[in-house]
């Protein structure tokens, strides 16, 4: 066999006006949510937020008569990582949450 040799192959882009090298916009930020349940009583829903976001009493009491009325309460937002750890959080103290998209 011969050496052989590769031309160059140029990718065809669709005409955005961006450069091929921009950055991505980051993704839609991610929620936690806290849903209603029979079990967790209204005070230590409270104290949870209080306890693990650093919510004030206020704030906290809110979010909670925002899951106990509503059936849920978005607690936190950011990326999606930091949403799976604040979920399991509240795994850990019982309560029943789940990540969603912000849309």
């Amino acid at each position: 066999m011969g050496n052989v040799s590769v031309a160059p192959v140029e990718i065809e882009r669709p005409e955005t006006g961006e450069s091929p090298y921009a950055v991505a916009e980051p993704d839609v930020p991610w929620v936690t949510l806290v849903h209603n349940d029979p079990v967790n009583l209204m005070s230590y829903v409270t104290y949870v937020f209080q306890a693990y976001f650093g919510y004030s009493k206020d704030k906290a009491h809110r979010l909670m008569l925002d899951v106990h009325h509503k059936g849920r309460a978005t607690v936190s937002s950011g990326s999606r990582e930091e949403m799976e750890r604040d979920v399991q959080a509240m795994h850990g103290y019982g309560l029943w949450a789940t990540l969603s998209q912000d849309r």
